[in-house]
């Protein structure tokens, strides 16, 4: 035993010399315009390191004894350092690093494993500024091939033919959620995502990684910021105002980021055809706070409190429709309000283990919690009329005659309360150019929701009846039955669903002669149980093996192709639970999608400027599907499997410098996707958006540099949407009408980080942007739904559409100090 311990003794003699002869030198290499540079080459004499995606960097240097640390990189001037340590504690320094020329922004890649992963990494900085209603990370995604969203109200959105379910959505390493309740775009209010304090943003439209969740669509990760200064920023305009503060403390080990939001739609809302008294607010309260306790432990906590109060009376609303030689106008009165409120409070607690430079560990502890409210009695009294369509008639635009005259009563008071619980343990191991990604996760949800919900649709004063029962012919026969709501759903949901998942997965990039190959394949596994109300289901059980390829061949053009796919499973959440008559289905299988992706990205110059044209061909094949109808952003569904359905399109995008110095796109999609419900054969998925066109441009006053335009502009065909509630799908085809909009954006920049002042009042800001926003510039009427309405007579039912927002002019400023 005593040799042992002067063995062991022996061995830890040169450590713990060494240790007491180096320190610690670390920090985060970023550009001037604040974004992390990835493989920065960090060395002094023959020791060296490089930085990671996140731009962060760590290497040991002598202490009390002058060095120069060399920092390079191939897009930026060398940048050197003269550094001597005199304490023990670690030393952080940051430095900025300057482009070699201003024509290589941000399109020299040499680092391509996102683009072999089948990733579109995002500029932080279009989420800042692009122009739009709901301006931020989403919006930028509208302007991206395959993802579509006719709802400018909402940030949710369909992907390759999927539904606002079908999209993971992480905020580092940790799945956010959004409330269950919310009906429509006005009632959503503030994404989870504060673009304020976003470092990295990258996206997957289909066929992702193993490491990834179960869902069927798409991934979005996004990344807060670790500062390394102290700053506020304020942004306000007469939609809301928002305040970002950041800074490091205790030696720089103390990291704290804190953004408080608040927005008001009214300003939209009062753009609509109704005329209402509407007075929505929505405020949330986010804060990632970091703690270095070594260069090896990390601990942080994510944290968000939101809460969304919508109140809305409707008073009148008129609308005129049909053709110009059969022109009609819907005129409703209304009584009554709604009262929605929706408070969620989410907290996620990481621990960051780095074992050694090859092997780290992150445990996460998470806990999200909703409260929702949904109050509402609304009566609308409707009178559906012919216009005089008569030039030369002295009522000309007048109504002649009524067709229907009816009203309609809805009534709810639903609550409901969800708690979702977890705890999952991810581990990295790296070596050389390979790499082992693992974790595992247990998930507990606790959803409880009491629904008193009811309907009644008056004609010529007469109720009508619910669907599949006995018709009524009155006005000509009398009907004896009892008077009951066309639609009335009365429940007490409690639902516990417990999950526990895993994965593995293996990463490689190597050299085949001189091609460079990328390629990872992993597999991931959940299972779960359901019950509700005393039904317990069987445990289940689903795989789902991935796989992605990628070669960059040695070619004089720079091209690079990748490959994935692979068996992709969707177990159900609550909502997919949840039947159209508010009962629960506890053996809802999971759905099922075989994905197939192949894309292509060439990266060329044109007018001396770079530019990129990426492609991407795909193919689903779904079974056990869980078919549903949309109603503006609420997805309601059969909870059966009893359908199948497919998908399969083409998306394209060209991006690059199209005016110097700012990059723009253009993104056109192609996408078909059918459904085939209990075998009656195919028909239009609600998400089938056969075609997509957007455009994202930026540009400036060449004689006046600082002063900036922002365009924003999307077309997408219509989608399915037309079917009265509780139609047959079969039966209603109808689309809407092609979506169409255009947003303008133009700013000032007074002070950023290449035009400051030393004196005067400009002198306090490190930003300052001011500027006016012009929402659907062209005041395009763009529909969302129908609202439908009866023909006394013919008992024929005509979709009125309801509009979405008109023309608005917004004023914007932007400060940071």
């Amino acid at each position: 035993m005593k040799k042992l311990l002067i063995l062991f003794l022996f061995l830890c003699i040169p450590y713990f010399a060494f240790a007491q002869k180096t320190t610690i030198l670390k920090g985060t290499i970023k550009n001037k315009e604040k974004q992390p540079i990835e493989n920065v080459s960090v060395k002094f004499g023959n020791t060296g390191t490089t930085t990671d995606e996140n731009g962060n960097y760590s290497i040991r240097i002598p202490f009390k004894k002058e060095i120069t640390i060399i920092f390079r990189h191939v897009s930026y001037k060398t940048f050197n350092k003269k550094i001597k340590a005199t304490s023990r504690n670690a030393i952080r320094f940051s430095p900025i690093l300057s482009l070699k020329t201003e024509e290589l922004k941000e399109v020299v890649v040499k680092d391509r494993r996102k683009e072999a992963q089948g990733i579109t990494k995002i500029n932080v900085n279009k989420a800042k500024h692009i122009v739009g209603p709901n301006a931020g990370v989403e919006n930028v995604l509208m302007t991206l091939p395959g993802v579509n969203n006719n709802n400018e109200l909402s940030t949710q959105y369909n992907v390759r033919g999927g539904n606002f379910d079908e999209n993971l959505v992480y905020v580092n390493g940790i799945e956010v959620y959004r409330p269950f309740l919310i009906r429509s775009g006005q009632q959503e209010g503030l994404s989870f995502i504060n673009s304020n304090m976003v470092q990295n943003i990258n996206f997957s439209a289909g066929g992702f990684q193993a490491k990834y969740g179960d869902k069927l669509s798409s991934v979005l990760d996004i990344t807060y910021r670790k500062p390394n200064e102290i700053t506020t920023t304020v942004n306000a305009s007469l939609l809301g105002a928002s305040a970002t503060f950041e800074g490091v403390f205790l030696d720089n080990k103390l990291s704290i980021l804190t953004g408080v939001r608040y927005r008001d739609n009214s300003l939209f809302v009062n753009s609509k055809q109704i005329e209402t008294n509407f007075r929505p607010r929505f405020t949330d309260l986010q804060s990632y706070i970091s703690y270095d306790f070594s260069d090896k432990f990390t601990l942080s906590y994510l944290s968000n409190f939101s809460l969304n109060n919508y109140n809305y009376q409707p008073i009148s609303r008129r609308t005129r429709f049909g053709t110009v030689a059969n022109p009609l106008e819907l005129i409703v009165f209304y009584k009554g309000k709604e009262e929605n409120n929706y408070f969620t409070l989410f907290n996620a607690l990481s621990a960051d283990y780095k074992i050694n430079d090859n092997l780290s560990f992150r445990t996460t502890v998470s806990s999200y919690n909703t409260q929702e409210e949904e109050y509402y009695d609304v009566l609308a009294s409707y009178n559906l009329g012919e216009v005089n369509a008569n030039i030369g008639s002295e009522d000309f635009g007048e109504v002649d005659f009524a067709k229907g005259i009816g009203s309609q009563l809805n009534h709810a008071r639903n609550d409901l309360d969800a708690l979702i619980n977890n705890v999952q343990i991810r581990g990295t191991y790296k070596k050389e150019r390979t790499q082992w990604n693992f974790g595992v996760k247990y998930q507990n949800e606790d959803v409880r929701e009491r629904i008193r919900e009811w309907e009644i649709i008056d004609s010529l004063g007469f109720s009508v009846r619910p669907p599949n029962h006995a018709g009524n012919n009155q006005p000509y026969e009398p009907f004896e039955g009892p008077i009951i709501p066309f639609q009335n759903i009365r429940e007490d949901n409690k639902v516990q669903i417990n999950r526990i998942s895993g994965f593995v997965q293996f990463n490689e990039r190597r050299f085949w002669n001189d091609n460079e190959v990328w390629y990872n394949f992993g597999i991931r596994a959940q299972n779960w149980t359901v019950s509700s109300n005393g039904n317990t289901s069987k445990s289940q059980l689903i795989i789902s093996p991935r796989a992605q390829f990628a070669i960059k061949p040695n070619w004089a053009r720079d091209m690079l192709f990748h490959f994935s796919g692979g068996w992709y499973s969707q177990p159900p959440s609550y909502r997919e639970l949840k039947k159209f008559n508010g009962k629960i289905n506890v053996n809802v299988k999971a759905q099922k999608s075989i994905h197939l992706v192949a894309g292509m990205d060439y990266s060329f110059d044109l007018w001396e400027r770079p530019f990129k044209l990426t492609t991407e061909l795909y193919f689903k094949d779904l079974t056990d599907v869980n078919a549903y109808s949309v109603d503006n952003v609420r997805i309601r569904y059969r909870a059966d499997n009893v359908t199948t359905a497919y998908a399969h399109g083409l998306d394209v995008r060209l991006n690059g410098e199209f005016v110097p110095g700012n990059e723009s796109w253009v993104s056109l999609g192609y996408l078909k996707t059918e459904e085939n419900i209990d075998n009656r054969g195919d028909i239009s998925r609600p998400s089938d958006q056969r075609i997509k066109f957007g455009i994202l441009f930026q540009d400036y006053v060449p004689n006046l540099p600082n002063l900036k335009a922002y365009l924003n502009l999307v077309y997408n065909t219509g989608v399915p949407g037309g079917a009265p509630a509780y139609s047959d799908v079969y039966q209603f085809q109808e689309r809407l009408r092609d979506y169409k909009r255009a947003d303008l954006g133009v700013s000032y920049v007074f002070a950023d980080a290449n035009k400051q002042y030393q004196t005067g009042f400009l002198s306090k800001f490190k930003e300052l942007t001011a500027g006016l926003e012009l929402f659907n510039m062209f005041d395009i009427q763009n529909a969302i739904t129908n609202t439908w309405v009866r023909d006394v007579y013919s008992k024929t039912q005509f979709g009125i559409p309801n509009f979405m927002t008109g023309r608005v002019l917004n004023f914007k400023l932007s400060m940071t100090f």
